[in-house]
């Protein structure tokens, strides 16, 4: 499922990615690898979401987290 479909509070790992070579290499220098746990913190209508990748906290726009792969743990 993509990550913008996620609710808030929930926790997911990254299994993939919906883009090109430079998408996945733009989502890798923020820290979104395959196999890394993502908390949704904010996920709300409108503006970004809000997630805790590691030891900080991201704010993604709607259009990135559609493209990004999760299943729940």
């Amino acid at each position: 499922m993509p990550l913008s479909m996620v609710p808030e509070g929930s926790e997911v790992v990254i299994v993939g990615f919906k883009g090109g070579a430079r998408f996945v290499q733009k989502l890798a220098d923020m820290g979104f690898v395959p196999g890394t746990r993502v908390k949704v913190i904010r996920n709300q209508r409108g503006g970004p979401m809000i997630v805790l990748l590691r030891e900080g906290r991201l704010a993604i726009g709607r259009g990135v987290a559609m493209k990004v792969e999760v299943e729940g743990l």
